[in-house]
């Protein structure tokens, strides 16, 4: 910003032909500053406004080189669960954690997308982030997969009404008729532990600050979002193939 305003003021210095930059002393140059941002306070706006453009386009950009760098592992890691088509042309990403009020909001959405499109494959990353209990029931919810239960698991915990944590992980697997001795056991597997530790990598890759979290194609978007910017995000996605 002061880099700006020097600039400024020494384009306006040697606009005048009876005073070079040579001339001015620093101690006159940072004078002349400040009287310049005195008589032009828009200058510090201005700068501000071009810094911040600039930062939010350099974490834009390295959004989508991490997204690059990343893709393999977003999109076809084994250790995912997969809802919709696995072999669909289009790719989404979710990051979400049980706990998460905005991510319960999306998951009929999701849910949505999934039953409107049968070309869309979307990758499930557990990320609980909102404490221990979410730790608990991501860790359930992947151990789920050994009993075949996977998705009735993640809609059930999603559509539950309440913190999602030991007590209702044991109703919904009662419910769903899961072995509960086996599921605790599963919960310690390695690829339990595997798949929350990449979704922890992948996200602090990507600079994601919270949950939910989609990836459509090439395109990185936070935030719970409706079913129609859904659809439009995978027809962009697919258009450009």
């Amino acid at each position: 910003m002061i880099r700006l305003a020097m600039s400024t003021a020494l384009a306006l210095c040697l606009a005048a032909p009876a005073v070079t930059a040579q001339e001015l002393s620093k101690a006159q140059m940072q004078e002349l500053v400040l009287q310049t941002i005195r008589d032009n306070p828009e200058i510090v706006m201005e700068a501000i406004q071009v810094l911040q453009s600039r930062e939010e386009q350099a974490q834009a950009d390295q959004a989508q080189a991490m997204l690059t760098a990343n893709r393999a592992a977003l999109d076809n890691d084994p250790n995912a669960p997969v809802l919709g088509n696995p072999d669909g042309d289009v790719v989404v990403v979710e990051f979400f954690d049980y706990n998460c009020g905005y991510c319960r909001r999306s998951f009929d959405d999701v849910h949505a997308l999934v039953a409107s499109d049968s070309n869309v494959k979307v990758v499930m990353r557990e990320w609980p982030i909102l404490g221990e209990e979410s730790v608990y029931a991501a860790r359930a919810a992947l151990a789920s997969r050994a009993q075949g239960k996977y998705e009735e698991f993640h809609n059930a915990m999603m559509s539950f009404e309440g913190r999602a944590n030991e007590t209702s992980v044991g109703i919904i697997a009662v419910e769903l008729g899961i072995d509960i001795d086996q599921l605790k056991r599963d919960m310690e597997a390695p690829e339990v532990v595997a798949h929350i530790q990449t979704s922890m990598q992948l996200t602090q890759a990507l600079n994601l600050n919270g949950t939910p979290a989609f990836i459509f194609g090439s395109q990185l978007v936070p935030g719970a979002i409706e079913l129609e910017q859904m659809q439009a995000l995978v027809a962009q996605s697919r258009d450009a193939g």
